[in-house]
């Protein structure tokens, strides 16, 4: 009798039970989905948007509750396979935002994909987030477990072991399925941490093939004076390490410093990508999509010169979104990854080509110093337990040692234009991202930009540092082959000689993940993030 006292203590205890498993389950939850439910539903009723707070609230409490029923009903089998498939999209949104502090997209989605290959560079530099973000994924596969264990043999009694058929099964299964699939179709979001990556693994691998390069219609001079033009993009060297530790080598190398300019990504592929696209910083919008855009290859080629690229941190298929339509305008294409003493290299291998005869146009990625900064120098230099600022200034010195004198030997500079910048800047802060962060700050965007230019050209030039972007190297370069100064300007940015007409800078989702979808681009008449 549930009036007894055995009776009375079967009830507590059951009710124990399933309080325990439900606790159980929902702390499992919670950690799962932790930023998402932050963002989505805590921050938006913060800034008085409870009507979308509320609809967040509602989507994760429907995906959760079709997680408990799964969890609680379906056979030893299906359970594993249900863990195995939340442990693996829980473990990547997971493990991604105890490292940049950050939600997944699709577009940042995209974006890690095309970054996988740092993979092993990144678990090193953060190996304490990553721990703790393992950590955290095993607690969560432990509470999930526990509370099946309090709760499925509640639930067979109940039933008698109907629900675990294999009809009933799959109809479950099934049901676990279907906010990955009617979400994205019905526009609701957000989808929980636990299934999105394969939602965002399906759009991408579904998306459309990249577009054709645009073609360019306008005619430059023929008779364009410069030669050769090279621009050399180091990795994460900031403004401030550029001024103290480089800039001293260039005092006597005629070099135009444009002082601290403005990258237009805090990480390494969108930044890239808008150096290479080119961009129209007065029309810039989210629905712009800089895979159709004419490129640098294109005009170079237009203009005469030979198009080659050199890359010097892969040696396998190229790197920050290349995609074929535009592999496919290179003349020639170098994975020229070597060792420490990359950079050396590829500036002897420049220097060659400075003194060939014919047009060429170089876009080389430096090797640089992107972390682990302890990589880039030989071990001694530094002792043990040295800070990560100390190690991020032997990396950049050590890189960069007799560089520019072994580009620049014996050239003659009357033909030649080489502009060297980096592809964004560095936030040495001990236990923050250094760049391509959650939340970038300034340091993440600030970057040296370094013109070596005819001497007959360079007073044109020299009208005072600040105010300059990445965006202005694509209207100068033009500019320098030949085309119209006007159509430049007016066309992507101001060329170098006066400061940019507006700053603009992309986060991860540089491009749409599939047509007609929305970029992540802001602009502003002040430096990035200030």
């Amino acid at each position: 009798m549930i009036n007894s006292p055995s009776g009375s203590l079967k009830h507590r205890l059951l009710i124990g039970r399933l309080l325990t498993g439900f606790i159980a389950f929902s702390g499992a939850y919670a950690l799962i989905n932790q930023l998402p439910l932050t963002q989505s539903i805590l921050y938006r009723a913060a800034a008085f948007d409870y009507f979308n707070a509320g609809l967040a609230a509602l989507s994760f409490a429907i995906q959760a509750l079709i997680l408990f029923i799964v969890t609680v009903i379906v056979s030893k089998r299906w359970f594993v396979v249900t863990v195995a498939l939340v442990t693996l999209s829980a473990g990547v949104n997971m493990v991604y935002g105890q490292i940049i502090g950050d939600t997944l997209d699709l577009q940042k989605t995209g974006w890690l994909l095309t970054e996988a290959r740092q993979a092993k560079d990144a678990a090193a530099e953060f190996a304490a987030p990553l721990a703790l973000g393992i950590g955290k994924l095993l607690f969560v596969i432990t509470l999930l477990i526990g509370a099946r264990h309090l709760l499925n043999p509640l639930v067979r009694q109940q039933f008698g072991g109907k629900l675990s058929e294999r009809k009933s099964t799959i109809a479950v299964m099934a049901f676990l399925a279907a906010p990955s699939l009617l979400w994205p179709w019905l526009s609701l979001h957000p989808l929980g941490a636990e299934r999105n990556i394969y939602s965002y693994a399906a759009a991408i691998f579904s998306a459309d093939p990249a577009p054709e390069r645009a073609t360019v219609s306008v005619i430059p001079a023929p008779d364009s004076k410069i030669r050769k033009i090279i621009w050399l993009v180091d990795e994460s060297v900031s403004y401030q390490a550029f001024d103290r530790i480089i800039s001293p080598q260039l005092v006597d190398r005629l070099a135009i410093d444009f002082g601290e300019t403005a990258s237009m990504g805090h990480c390494s592929t969108p930044s890239n990508v808008a150096l290479r696209s080119g961009v129209a910083v007065r029309s810039i919008d989210s629905a712009t999509d800089l895979r159709h855009t004419a490129s640098i290859w294109g005009y170079a080629a237009k203009a005469g010169y030979t198009t080659i690229m050199i890359d010097g941190q892969v040696s396998g298929p190229p790197q920050n979104l290349l995609l074929q339509p535009e592999r496919a305008l290179i003349n020639r294409y170098e994975s020229a990854a070597d060792g420490i003493k990359t950079d050396l290299k590829i500036a002897r291998s420049l220097n060659k080509d400075l003194k060939t005869d014919g047009k060429q146009f170089v876009y080389a990625i430096l090797r640089g110093v992107h972390f682990q900064y302890r990589d880039h120098y030989p071990a001694g230099t530094l002792a043990e337990g040295s800070s990560t600022q100390a190690q991020y200034e032997a990396a950049i010195t050590y890189s960069k040692a007799g560089f520019f004198e072994a580009l620049l030997d014996g050239v003659d500079r009357s033909e030649v234009a080489i502009f060297y910048t980096s592809d964004h800047g560095q936030n040495i802060v001990d236990g923050v991202t250094p760049h391509c962060s959650g939340s970038p700050v300034p340091e993440e965007f600030a970057v040296p930009l370094v013109a070596f230019l005819p001497p007959d050209m360079q007073a044109n030039y020299q009208t005072g540092s600040g105010g300059r972007s990445h965006s202005q190297l694509f209207p100068t370069t033009l500019a320098l082959m030949g085309y119209d100064g006007a159509y430049a300007s007016n066309r992507y940015d101001n060329i170098l000689t006066a400061p940019t007409a507006r700053y603009v800078w992309f986060g991860r989702g540089v491009v749409p993940v599939k047509k007609g979808g929305a970029i992540d681009v802001k602009s502003a008449e002040h430096f990035p993030q200030r």
